[in-house]
């Protein structure tokens, strides 16, 4: 007699981890203290060269719920396509190996979903911690709750935070999940193709405790990310206004020189435009890998207030080249334009 298949579970509850020995044990223990019992856990472990899966099978060992898979070093997105093609329930919760799941996550996003069916993503209010779990000097963060709000703040955002959405699985996976391309901007590029398939929320409940960290996507590739999430909303308006999108199939995203070729003219200035709205203030980032954008935007935008208190900044914070090369460029730039005052 052939054996019945388990039911299915409510709910997927979905981690990649990599090296997360020292913040894994408290996540997993969130997830298991949840108010809503009818999950599975899966925690994919990234090629570790920690305790990472030895953490995470001593927890399956006693708990059935929990299924770790283990996987060789092949990075967030494909570990995230993986985790969704495994999920066994319609509904995903992303969760990071790093954060803290509030007791009632599962039951008041569940709950949600289940009165508004219309809806197939829904996110929450978080609050930051640091790398010890104490309260994080970073300012909070207000994010707007209803489909309209979310739909009109997608250019700039904020929007979703990643590890409190909770997803219908068949909807990522039709839309293709994450596109490799669009690395460390991934989660935005599917909120972008997803808008336009289902509604979007986010709770005004804070059901997750996010750890800010040195060490984090956003600060170790804030220029990539910037980079690429350009590149994502500029796809997503010609996406919506044509339907079709230039960045589909690729493996790599373009150099930020190349894009009015392959988005139209004006791309190339709108991504340095955004790289440099999100470094401004970091004058080793401007010195950095940020400084072929804040040379194009010079020439771009001329000599402007707020770069010239940028190339100061740079000479100020020991970047005494770039700073004296940037002030150059402003100067070549104010050749060609009416005269910019200094600021003082």
């Amino acid at each position: 007699m052939a054996s019945v298949p388990p039911r299915a579970p409510a709910v997927t509850v979905a981690t990649a981890m990599r090296n997360a020995a020292a913040t894994l044990p408290q996540a997993i223990e969130s997830v298991l203290a949840q108010s809503f019992g009818d999950f599975e856990f899966l925690l994919l472990d990234d090629g570790s060269t920690d305790a990472s899966r030895a953490i995470a099978e001593g927890y399956a060992a006693r708990d059935p719920r929990i299924r770790v898979i283990a996987a060789p070093p092949q990075g967030l997105v494909a570990s995230l396509n993986q985790l969704f093609a495994q999920a066994r329930a319609p509904w995903v919760a992303r969760f990071d190996a790093d954060d803290i799941c509030m007791p009632a996550r599962l039951e008041r996003q569940m709950a949600f979903l289940q009165a508004h069916p219309e809806h197939g993503l829904i996110g929450c209010e978080t609050l930051f911690i640091d790398e010890t779990g104490g309260p994080a000097s970073t300012p909070p963060i207000r994010r707007p709750h209803d489909h309209d709000a979310i739909v009109a703040a997608l250019e700039h955002g904020p929007i979703l935070c990643h590890s409190a959405v909770m997803v219908r699985r068949d909807l990522v996976r039709d839309a293709g999940g994450y596109r490799p391309a669009y690395v460390h901007a991934e989660d935005y590029d599917l909120w972008l193709r997803l808008a336009g398939r289902t509604r979007i929320a986010n709770l005004e409940e804070c059901l997750l405790a996010y750890r800010v960290s040195a060490t984090q996507v956003s600060s170790r590739h804030v220029v990539t990310q910037a980079h690429h999430a350009a590149i994502a909303w500029l796809a997503h308006r010609l996406r919506t206004a044509t339907g079709h999108d230039p960045t589909d199939g690729l493996t790599t995203l373009p150099d930020i020189d190349t894009l009015d070729a392959l988005l139209g003219p004006g791309s190339a200035a709108y991504a340095r435009t955004r790289v440099i709205d999100r470094v401004l203030f970091a004058p080793e980032r401007l010195a950095g890998d940020a400084w072929p954008a804040l040379k194009g935007h010079i020439a771009e935008a001329g000599p402007q207030p707020h770069l010239w208190r940028a190339a100061l900044r740079l000479l100020r914070s020991g970047h005494a080249l770039r700073g004296s090369q940037a002030l150059l460029a402003l100067v070549a730039a104010g050749l060609t334009r009416r005269p910019v005052s200094v600021p003082a």
